[in-house]
């Protein structure tokens, strides 16, 4: 198997399509409905690389960023936003916080797996 990614969505169908697409990649994914369900995640499990939605109840993927910037052991963790939001004041706010990478919903999913072999080769 390869490298193992935490996916961070509210929406379950995003969450299923995105591992089914990791999985045929061959990597290892690991969910969570939330920033603070993801922060959880991290405490379990080591992985390579997080993909995180933007508006999530609880802990959106912004502050979810932040809080892993700030963690020792995981603040250098790289970090890909998933998102309908394209606009350039979010995708600055999301560079502001230390996202790594932006992907735009939808995505096809070889642009997905260019984006994390470029992120995590």
């Amino acid at each position: 198997m390869g490298a193992s990614i935490l996916v961070v969505d509210d929406s379950v169908s995003i969450r299923q399509s995105v591992r089914f697409i990791l999985e045929e990649g061959g990597y290892t994914v690991f969910e969570a409905g939330d920033g603070v369900e993801g922060l959880a995640r991290l405490g379990e499990h080591k992985v390579q690389l997080v993909i995180t939605d933007v508006n999530m109840p609880n802990m959106d993927g912004l502050t979810f960023v932040k809080k892993i910037r700030e963690t020792e052991g995981i603040k250098f963790l790289p970090v890909l936003v998933l998102t309908t939001e394209s606009q350039g004041s979010v995708v600055e706010e999301g560079k502001k916080a230390g996202a790594t990478g932006w992907i735009v919903k939808p995505f096809n999913n070889e642009k997905l797996l260019e984006t994390i072999k470029k992120v995590i080769p």
